[in-house]
């Protein structure tokens, strides 16, 4: 208990020497902004790729099957009702897709159709995000198009007063060099029935249609390019995984979710992590506070280091007094900036007071900043923090131990 008690004396009593009192606040305030922003801005970061995963989960199924080979396969009845028997699977869809060409009146957009079956709304929650008209690919009558936002912008789709159908256009399959280029393609119209918007990535690319209708536009039979699973929630994915791939055998891959979009999640990774360590710089240069002020205390306190060993402590004592003294100031000021941060983070997710945008015309599904708290945050800003302290302090506190032993 003595060392606590000489190092928390020395952070708060007055010293003959002003400067060292400024110093020290100083560092300690220059702790509590690194990890004020340390616990902000990871917050902030939680936030964003919880938003985005939740946007990809909408549109990605829990598993995906696709050909090892090619880009479609011949549909296999009897592996969809083997697939839908494994422990954990709820629901498969059939989808097949294919790169098109949209023409409405005299716009034309480029982009991909997805034929998908009555199950698709069961493996994913596109529907959910239908934001004009509403999801329905078939009737005994017509056949119908979900269509992305940023594809009927430019197509001028109105749900509200359509009067002519949208022609899909898709190369004929195993059809090359024809003597009239126009017989390589094939165009059949569709009804716009509904609008959906989840994200850019999907809103300009997608246009959904019934899987019987994409089959027949793309002249492909009972083909798929696909089966989309869902999983029970709580189902071991990589134990649901395995069982897939050994029941669909070496002619399919098998991917989970994360899988489909790897590169989008690996830099979703790779930012949070170069963000964390241009922070932790900033604290490592802000830890120099933290040397120059103990520098300095330990040349205002010579002669109590005189005393000290003269009482009978060691030097090892001495230099713990000091480096304790520097990692108290660090705690200090960081505990005070995570505390701060936690107060404005969860104002944060009450108020929603920090805007994305000025105005309310923004493009992005919600218009403030999202934040998401964890537990894994201020442990890992306390663990920089204390390591870069105990880095900062050790210097002066050896410089500490080696001035008292001139006062044998």
């Amino acid at each position: 208990m003595l060392v606590p008690k000489f190092a928390f004396r020395y952070i708060f009593s007055k010293k003959s020497t002003n400067a060292i009192n400024v110093i020290t606040r100083v560092s300690m305030l220059g702790m509590a902004v690194g990890a004020f922003a340390l616990i902000v801005v990871l917050s902030v970061f939680n936030g964003f790729e919880g938003l985005v995963l939740s946007l990809y989960n909408s549109f990605y199924p829990d598993i995906e099957v696709i050909a090892a080979k090619g880009k479609t396969f011949e549909d296999n009845p009897e592996l969809r009702k083997k697939l839908l028997k494994i422990d954990g699977v709820v629901a498969l869809s059939e989808v097949l897709e294919e790169n098109a060409y949209f023409e409405y009146g005299e716009q034309a957009q480029i982009g991909v159709v997805k034929g998908v079956d009555e199950q698709y709304k069961n493996v994913t929650t596109v529907d959910h995000y239908v934001r004009q008209g509403k999801f329905i690919l078939k009737d005994s009558t017509y056949n119908y198009a979900i269509i992305g936002a940023n594809i009927s912008q430019p197509l001028n789709i109105s749900l509200d007063h359509t009067v002519e159908a949208m022609r899909i256009t898709v190369p004929k399959s195993g059809v090359k060099g024809a003597v009239v280029p126009t017989d390589e393609f094939n165009t059949i119209p569709v009804v716009p029935a509904g609008i959906f918007s989840i994200q850019q990535e999907f809103d300009s690319k997608y246009v959904f249609v019934s899987l019987s209708f994409a089959q027949q536009l793309l002249g492909m039979g009972n083909r798929a390019s696909g089966y989309e699973i869902k999983l029970k929630s709580g189902t071991n994915i990589d134990k649901a995984k395995r069982q897939i791939s050994e029941l669909a055998g070496a002619n399919f891959k098998v991917k989970n979710r994360y899988e489909q979009k790897a590169e989008t999640y690996r830099v979703m990774i790779i930012e949070r992590w170069v963000t964390t360590a241009i922070l932790a710089f900033i604290i490592l240069i802000i830890s120099f506070n933290i040397i120059g002020s103990l520098s300095m205390l330990v040349l205002e306190k010579e002669k109590d280091i005189s005393i000290l060993k003269a009482m009978g402590a060691s030097t090892n004592l001495i230099r713990k007094i000091y480096l304790t003294n520097g990692m108290l100031a660090s705690v200090i000021g960081a505990g005070s900036g995570i505390i701060l941060g936690y107060i404005v983070c969860l104002l944060q997710l009450k108020f929603h007071f920090l805007k994305l945008s000025n105005g309310g015309d923004s493009s992005f599904v919600i218009d403030y900043y999202p934040v998401e708290l964890r537990l894994i945050d201020p442990i890992v800003t306390i663990l920089i923090i204390v390591s870069i302290s105990l880095l900062a302090a050790y210097f002066p506190a050896r410089k500490a131990g080696q001035s008292e032993m001139k006062f044998k």
